[in-house]
């Protein structure tokens, strides 16, 4: 636009607005899960102020480029411009309308989460980068942009891509709650197999990953352009250093110099009230969650990790099973009747960290462990899960783990492990990280010697072995406390 951002002070106001307010809002995507109820207010109320520097940043940069937009036609720089702005300011407004209870109900965990965080990323952070490439590459060559054409060719094919990337997730979205939610007029769900929302949704994962391709390709064309720019000109040739006199910085405000830009010209300073910033937000949230211990709640029957399960979940983590499956039961009958009873706070004191996700390409896990609930399977079951997904879970697009049968279980780390986990509080007995590897080899034997009963001959030392204990492990302990409750009546 050949112009300077249309309000400095604007500008001023939505960084610290950004800083102060964000660290405040971490819990909106937690909400109706084992958090605090102060904590998941404060989520709401914050989320929702942020519109205000939210926007005011936006409309700071569309006034910016208020009277260029009869160049918008002709430039490929303002076309990535304009939709970078406009991107940022949707995805900064629906960002507190998910963090709205109600909406959340409905969003979370479904498609419309990475719908809104690549609308972001693609929109906002993409196209802001392209265009800055673009006016930033001739200027550095010394020359002028090889190919307006191709640029404006990016352009669309980008925006393309982008809507065919994010719009079908939306759908998939709406699908996915409208279909988790539904109950027959008896009163059951009305479609209590879980595969049958994902092959509903599959055909927009087809085009998305079409949408993905086409942005991916405009970046192609973007590398191939600055390419040719880069080999037409040439950049400014080395000079000698040279340097003005020194000059002694004033401490003190000069005449006519605002607070902000004497703290602008004080690097250390500005970051410490960066930091400071930053830290209020942090420090409410997580401090009261780590002294008062009514935040969280003990759970008698919860039990640390066994020294195998412990190998299990590092191995879940490993192969990334938390992206496509949660381990959060919400407080909804929806829920609730699908995977069993709600996730409690207590019940997570031992996972350093936790695994509740955010998506549910697949089931919820968090009860796959209580034997007699509705996630419950055998470890024959997980066994045959994991070598031939399809073969248990018609319709499912889990990839086969075949190498969980073959490779062996790396315990060189167990003993660091379990010292780590004492450190952050874990109560295994005093020296037990030394007989920890005894506890492990007995366990795993058992479990092989259970799959051996199936038919299934699998040597005690796999790592299949140590993923089928972790998934055993899941919600077992609540389960075991409602035993114990109803025994007690």
């Amino acid at each position: 636009a050949n112009r300077p951002v249309y309000s400095y002070k604007l500008s001023i106001l939505h960084f610290w607005g950004l800083i102060f307010i964000y660290m405040w809002a971490g819990p909106h995507h937690l909400l109706y899960q084992a958090l605090p109820e102060w904590a998941q207010a404060l989520g709401v109320t914050f989320s929702i102020m942020l519109i205000a520097p939210s926007w005011g940043g936006m409309i700071n940069g569309l006034l910016t480029l208020r009277g260029a937009w009869d160049k918008v036609r002709d430039s490929a720089i303002l076309k990535f411009m304009v939709v970078a702005v406009t991107a940022y300011g949707m995805v900064t407004f629906e960002g507190p309308m998910l963090a709205l209870k109600n909406v959340n109900a409905l969003s979370h965990f479904t498609d419309w989460t990475i719908a809104h965080v690549h609308i972001g990323g693609m929109g906002w952070n993409g196209f802001l980068t392209f265009g800055m490439l673009y006016w930033l590459w001739p200027r550095l060559f010394r020359t002028k942009l090889f190919s307006e054409k191709l640029a404006n060719a990016h352009f669309w094919i980008a925006t393309l891509g982008m809507l065919l990337y994010s719009v079908p997730l939306y759908w998939a979205a709406f699908t996915q709650t409208l279909m988790w939610k539904e109950f027959t007029t008896d009163g059951l769900l009305a479609y209590p197999i879980f595969l049958e929302t994902v092959i509903q949704i599959l055909p927009m994962y087809v085009t998305r990953v079409w949408g993905g391709t086409l942005f991916f390709t405009g970046a192609l064309i973007m590398t191939y352009n600055l390419y040719k720019t880069m080999k037409a000109g040439s950049m400014v040739a080395n000079e000698e250093a040279s340097a003005p006199a020194r000059v002694i910085l004033q401490k003190a405000k000069l005449e006519g110099e605002s607070g902000h830009r004497w703290l602008e010209r004080k690097p250390v300073r500005f970051t410490v009230w960066v930091l400071i910033a930053v830290f209020v937000g942090g420090a409410v949230e997580i401090i009261p969650v780590i002294v008062v211990k009514s935040n969280i709640p003990t759970i008698e029957s919860v039990k640390p990790y066994t020294p195998l399960e412990l190998e299990g979940r590092d191995i879940y983590v490993r192969e990334g099973c938390y992206t496509c499956h949660s381990q959060m039961v919400r407080p909804f009958r929806s829920e609730t009747e699908r995977y069993g009873e709600y996730s409690k706070e207590g019940e997570f004191v031992y996972d350093h960290p936790f695994q509740w996700g955010s998506k549910r390409t697949g089931p919820d896990l968090a009860r796959a462990g209580v034997r007699g609930g509705p996630m419950f399977k055998s470890a024959s079951w997980h066994y045959n899960h994991f070598m031939d997904p399809a073969s248990m879970s018609p319709g499912t697009i889990m990839p086969k783990y075949l190498w969980f049968a073959k490779q062996k279980l790396d315990v060189s780390d167990l003993k660091r492990k379990i010292e780590v986990m004492q450190i952050l509080g874990v109560p295994y007995p005093e020296g037990y990280a030394d007989k920890a590897l005894e506890d492990l080899i007995a366990q795993a034997e058992g479990i092989s010697a259970e799959l051996k009963e199936a038919g299934i001959d699998l040597d005690a030392d796999k790592e299949m072995i140590a993923v089928i204990a972790y998934l055993h492990k899941l919600g077992k302990d609540i389960s075991s406390a409602e035993v114990t409750q109803n025994t007690n009546k």
